[in-house]
């Protein structure tokens, strides 16, 4: 109770800030199909093709960009940076809505092409950054519940988004994903405090500095403000560097890639598996999705502190992943729509998996350096996010063909659980290290 109190206005930036984006996700797999396949409501080769490219060109942008924003944010404020994605996730729901009532080809890859850009800064960017700001809040015992919550925030934004999305028509749910980005934007900017201090940044000198009648040194400050900017900025370097110079932190990165892999074709391509393997539409979907968010936002808010507290982060990190492991097995040899749902009641465990590896990472790096390895963690997922659709879509779409090699429909997901078990294996390795010294003086 103490950290939602201490973290309120975080938490209820989060939540409107997904919320948005979360009400119009069942509808994408409809509209989608309607536009580039009309009068095909199963299964359409070119909407994994689509989603696969969007997919990719988005992870591999956002791999650069996230690292980048979350680096500025350890320079110049998280608050100045969280503006950032909030503002872009409103520009996507305008050719939405107008997909809403005309879904011609043109007006689709308008929006396609739209949302594949804006998707290289926003993806991503609002969890790390929301993870750095809770650990500037908090000591690093307290952070593996600080993270869990706003995972479950993430999540219970999640489950109300498809629960209204299962009774809106399709042109309300565009308004008000529109109207609910816009209230995010106006509350983080009203009621959200910066969470670093201006003595130990830069804040106090802004990305933009205009100063009219100064000193004559506006040039080298300009200068000197670009080198620097250029120098935190390299997002590459920047993941490298954290690699190579903490084990703990290389480990928990590979086991994330991998476990991201397989959520990120869950996340982006499962709906179009679905709607192909068993003609489901949006409102099965929904409930699908409301079950999912029911229980990640138990899992990560009540579930990741309370196992944390017995069995440590890493045992945590390790059974989360094999239940994961279990549940795609499961999913992989589904026959009917009730099995999905059945399996999914494994996510009250594998849900576990972001906050777990996420407070194994913060507590590798300094106090200054948060944003730094949240946006490092994101930018490896985003990469992850990029491969996995470019090598399992066109897979998924050979099965769900007639012209499949053998009868396995679920054979695309059969890959992707043995994904996860690399994931747990590779968890097995990890050894937790005390955080730095300095990281807990801050606090």
């Amino acid at each position: 109770m103490e950290l939602i109190i201490e973290l309120r206005h975080l938490f209820a930036t989060v939540f409107l800030g997904n919320l948005g984006s979360n009400l119009v996700f069942p509808a994408i797999a409809d509209i989608t199909m309607d536009s580039v396949c009309p009068g095909r409501r199963d299964q359409c080769s070119l909407a994994f093709y689509l989603t696969a490219f969007q997919q990719a060109i988005s992870g591999l942008g956002a791999m650069i960009l996230t690292p980048w924003i979350g680096s500025l944010s350890d320079k110049y404020g998280r608050k100045s940076m969280l503006t950032f994605p909030i503002v872009l996730s409103i520009f996507p729901h305008g050719p939405k809505a107008i997909l809403a009532y005309k879904r011609t080809t043109s007006f689709f890859y308008a929006y396609y092409v739209m949302k594949m850009l804006i998707a290289m800064i926003s993806h991503g960017t609002l969890i790390s950054l929301a993870l750095a700001y809770a650990a500037d809040k908090v000591s690093a015992e307290r952070r593996i519940s600080a993270f869990g919550i706003v995972s479950g925030v993430f999540m219970t934004s999640f489950l109300c988004g498809n629960l209204a999305a299962r009774f809106l028509s399709i042109a309300a749910i565009f308004q008000v994903a529109m109207c609910l980005s816009l209230i995010a934007i106006l509350y983080m900017r009203i009621f959200l405090e910066e969470s670093i201090s201006i003595q130990n940044n830069s804040l106090s000198h802004p990305i933009s500095k205009m100063e009219y009648g100064g000193d004559g040194d506006d040039d080298d400050d300009f200068s000197q403000l670009a080198s620097t900017t250029f120098e935190t900025t390299s997002s590459l370097n920047q993941i490298t560097s954290l690699l190579r110079r903490r084990s703990t932190f290389s480990r928990t990165a590979t086991v994330y890639f991998f476990h991201s892999i397989a959520l990120g074709w869950t996340y982006g391509s499962l709906q179009f598996y679905l709607k192909g393997r068993f003609h489901s539409n949006k409102d099965q979907f929904a409930s699908l999705s409301i079950i999912i968010g029911g229980l990640g936002a138990i899992s990560q808010t009540i579930v990741a502190s309370s196992l944390s507290a017995v069995m440590g982060d890493k045992k945590l990190l390790s059974v989360a992943l094999f239940a994961t492991f279990i549940q795609m097995l499961i999913l992989s040899i589904s026959w009917s729509f009730w099995v999905v749902y059945a399996s999914s009641s494994l996510f009250l465990l594998s849900w576990c998996v972001l906050p777990a590896a996420c407070s194994i990472a913060s507590k590798q790096v300094e106090s200054h350096e948060q944003g730094k390895a949240q946006g490092c963690l994101s930018g490896i997922q985003s990469f992850a996010y990029a491969i996995s659709p470019l090598v399992f879509n066109p897979l998924a779409a050979l099965f769900l063909s007639e012209d499949a090699p053998f009868n396995f429909p679920g054979f695309t997901i059969l890959c992707l659980a043995f994904t996860t078990l690399m994931a747990f294996v590779f968890s097995l390795t990890i050894k937790v290290s005390h955080p730095p010294i300095s990281s807990l003086e801050d606090h």
